[in-house]
């Protein structure tokens, strides 16, 4: 039973050097010029979904995913007010399987408290916000 936590204790050492030596490493041998330059391809800010990190890859290409109310968020709609949202962040509902896109992720966790109770009023200000002006 002894051998067990000495490997352990043996990884660790092993590990700890391993970090020691990456730490001494010239910052070229890092490939601290290569990080940078995958940073200014692939930034947030990035347009080409193909290089627009992590965040922008999961958006759907625009077009491409519409969601009821005509994308327009529900949780707005039920407080009657338009704000257009881009289906980046949707829910799909079980029951009718119709998709419902959201402004923001806030939007869609206090939504997720009562989403039935948000579609009803939603629904019933659909019609008498049809004339006005969205929110941006």
């Amino acid at each position: 039973m002894r051998a067990a936590p000495q490997l352990r204790i043996l990884s660790l050492a092993a590990a700890a050097a391993s970090c020691a030596l990456a730490a001494d490493a010239p910052p070229q041998a890092a490939g601290v010029d290569g990080f940078r330059s995958a940073i200014a391809r692939h930034d947030a800010a990035a347009t080409d979904p193909d290089h627009a990190g992590i965040w922008k890859a999961a958006i759907p290409a625009s077009g491409t995913t519409h969601g009821e109310f005509a994308g327009n968020d529900p949780l707005g709609l039920a407080a009657a007010v338009r704000i257009p949202a881009d289906c980046s962040i949707n829910w799909v509902d079980p029951d009718s399987g119709k998709r419902y896109c959201f402004s923001s992720a806030t939007s869609l966790v206090v939504f997720l408290d009562a989403p039935q109770s948000y579609l009803r009023r939603a629904r019933g200000n659909w019609d008498r916000t049809a004339g006005s002006t969205p929110i941006r």
